[in-house]
């Protein structure tokens, strides 16, 4: 439960696909006028992330690895099917994007018109790509973690775009330099919240690791800031 956990927040906030990679960044900027668009589009990215990680997490485990065949005989077990990792990825997101685009197509033909040609290229968003790939390349090691996995970096890009959006709809009515208009200021609020999310980098490492004790000599001047720092904390026991 706990690893589910980690990965769950450390995939929103840590790993972010926008603030920390830089992945679906032509989606990000371009579908991000409006916050009610860039709630279609980021609940898209949410289920094909959620479909198609956990389903190339499968092709990757039993069929992808070197020895992922085994389970057909012995005689496939040295088969290494790896060199078509990009191709099997890529063809499962499209699939997956035809079958948003039919459906938001057939019950919300406003969003279909608003997303414009931004909800076929979902199939090549990076960030979608990127979610499998790194997926594969960090070994993740169950289904469940898997769908874990796809779940919240479609949540943390859902964020993203949803800032975003909500930030550019008011600084439209706010005096913007001329120079920076646009884009300019975009990518230095991007930049910003970039600052921000990495912030939360220490979230889940801290206390993880004690302390080793140190081998070399020590000083007198370190000697006198243990001293003074004993006295310190004495003294705060004598006030309490």
């Amino acid at each position: 439960m706990i690893e589910h956990l980690e990965l769950f927040f450390k995939s929103i906030f840590i790993d972010n696909m926008v603030f920390a990679v830089f992945l679906g960044m032509c989606s990000y900027l371009a579908v991000s006028k409006k916050v009610a668009t860039a709630v279609g589009l980021g609940a898209a990215v949410i289920f094909v992330l959620a479909i198609t990680v956990p389903l190339n997490w499968l092709l990757d485990q039993y069929l992808l690895q070197p020895g992922a065949l085994k389970w057909l005989g012995a005689e496939y077990a040295d088969y290494d099917l790896s060199f078509l990792s990009f191709i099997m990825f890529i063809a499962t997101i499209a699939t997956m994007v035809q079958l948003v685009e039919i459906v938001v197509e057939k019950f919300s033909p406003s969003l279909y018109n608003s997303l414009g040609i931004f909800l076929p290229l979902i199939a090549v968003n990076c960030a979608i790509l990127g979610g499998s790939l790194f997926m594969q390349s960090r070994e993740i090691e169950s289904f469940g973690l898997a769908l874990n996995y796809g779940v919240s970096s479609g949540i943390g890009w859902f964020l993203a775009i949803l800032a975003i959006a909500a930030i550019r709809e008011k600084i439209r009515y706010s005096a913007v330099p001329a120079p920076l208009r646009g884009l300019g200021i975009t990518f230095i609020i991007t930049g910003l919240m970039g600052i921000g999310f990495l912030s939360f980098g220490g979230m889940l490492t801290g206390g993880d690791e004690e302390a080793e004790p140190s081998t070399e000599p020590i000083t007198k001047v370190e000697k006198l800031e243990v001293k003074e720092k004993n006295k310190l904390v004495e003294n705060t026991k004598t006030i309490d």
